[in-house]
């Protein structure tokens, strides 16, 4: 029994090596849906949990942010002439779009009404679209950044019937009511291009070029926060992308703009800030902005 319980040990003795390599692979723990942009193609991808690509898609033009559907389709909004919002199926078929007399859209979402919420710049806005395409609700979304491109990036419609926008090029993220008021704002904050209520009444930022993740209190105290030194290896360019998964850990897109070739597109952190995996692979894109978990 003696060499058994020798093989045994030299097995113990490797896992910690063998966790490394895992840790390394290019590998996702998730299957992914991605928007590549950059310096790379302007296209969605679908990996499986291994990596491979399953699915692609071009949007007609310059996009983002994106929304997967509870049926399966995937909602993004295009800032091209025409610009707009797209719902499309898997085997890519357009299924709804409205169009947007605005000079350009980014960002999109469909709230539990079957409604769309478009957030419009030029004048930077959010309108409430029906299943028809008719404008149900136009609410002004301030902002001091004159440009159009970056006035806004991601809303979110809350629970009171708020509107929780982020204004990238302003570096602001905003809770305003039906008429557009202000009644809540966080600042200081670079190329903030998403924020998320949680349950417990804070707000997730992503901070952009700050390359940083906070979580604000109501009374804008930040109670934690995952920065570019808590994890030098991922290489932190730009955080581009948020998503609060069901286990509480986060999914963090990192946009590599300048930086190709070099660290994580994305990786999954825990609240105690531990990388629990991170993805790679720079043979299959270049860079990314938003990313989501589909599994």
């Amino acid at each position: 029994m003696k060499p058994y319980r020798c093989l045994l040990a030299l097995f113990l003795s490797l896992l910690p090596a063998l966790s490394a390599l895992a840790a390394d692979s290019p590998t996702p723990a998730h299957r992914l849906l991605l928007f590549e942009y950059g310096k790379g193609l302007n296209r969605m991808l679908e990996l499986d949990a291994n990596g491979k690509l399953v699915w692609e898609h071009r949007p007609p033009s310059i996009a983002v942010i994106f929304e997967v559907l509870p049926n399966g389709n995937v909602l993004y909004a295009y800032g091209g002439k025409p610009t707009g919002v797209r719902e499309v199926t898997r085997k890519g078929e357009e299924v709804w779009n409205y169009v947007s007399k605005c000079p350009q859209v980014l960002g999109c979402r469909r709230l539990a009404n079957g409604n769309t919420l478009v957030a419009e710049q030029g004048p930077c806005q959010a309108v409430e679209v029906s299943a028809k395409g008719e404008v149900v609700r136009v609410t002004p979304l301030p902002t001091s950044h004159a440009s159009y491109h970056l006035q806004v990036r991601n809303i979110h419609k809350l629970p009171n019937g708020n509107i929780l926008s982020a204004h990238e090029g302003e570096g602001a993220v905003r809770e305003v009511d039906v008429n557009g008021k202000v009644v809540w704002e966080y600042t200081g904050v670079q190329n903030a291009g998403d924020a998320q209520r949680l349950k417990n009444g804070n707000t997730l930022i992503s901070c952009g070029t700050q390359k940083r993740v906070i979580e604000v209190t109501p009374d804008k105290q930040i109670a934690w926060q995952f920065t570019a030194a808590d994890a030098p290896e991922l290489n932190i360019t730009w955080i581009s992308s948020i998503q609060q998964l069901p286990n509480g850990n986060l999914l963090v897109g990192n946009f590599l703009r300048g930086q190709e070739g070099k660290g994580a597109h994305a990786f999954e952190v825990t609240r105690d800030k531990k990388v629990v995996w991170k993805w790679d692979d720079h043979s299959l894109i270049k860079s990314l902005t938003t990313v989501r978990a589909v599994d």
